[in-house]
């Protein structure tokens, strides 16, 4: 049957995946964090976006707006959304998604890429 707080959760990402895809700007998609490890009730998704160098925020409106506040995400989509535009990498955006692989104990984590929704 499946975890009902698992399946919750995807639905949210799958939310957050399309709102962001919208946008038209979206570099690379990672998620991270409980959800893409073997704890059975994660608490939230946890992504990080690489945006293009043109991305706008000003020019978004009503939901994918609030998707690029960090706090107002959490809220509305019990998503942790983290993002910079691909000019801020420093180090590139391979090692910018790499780092994301580190948990604060410098242990490692599992991340996944999204492609499309």
């Amino acid at each position: 049957m499946g975890n009902p707080r698992r399946k919750m959760i995807s639905l949210r990402l799958k939310r957050v995946a399309e709102l962001a895809f919208s946008t038209n700007q979206v570099a690379r998609f990672i998620v991270f964090g409980s959800f893409v490890s073997t704890k059975a009730e994660p608490n939230d998704v946890d992504i990080f976006l690489l945006m293009n160098d043109e991305f706008d925020v000003a020019s978004l409106e009503g939901e994918t707006k609030l998707l690029f506040d960090h706090r107002i995400a959490q809220e509305h989509f019990g998503a942790s959304v983290f993002w910079v535009r691909r000019l801020a990498a420093l180090g590139g955006e391979d090692t910018v998604i790499e780092d994301w692989q580190f948990k604060r104990d410098g242990k490692r984590r599992g991340i996944v890429e999204i492609l499309s929704p």
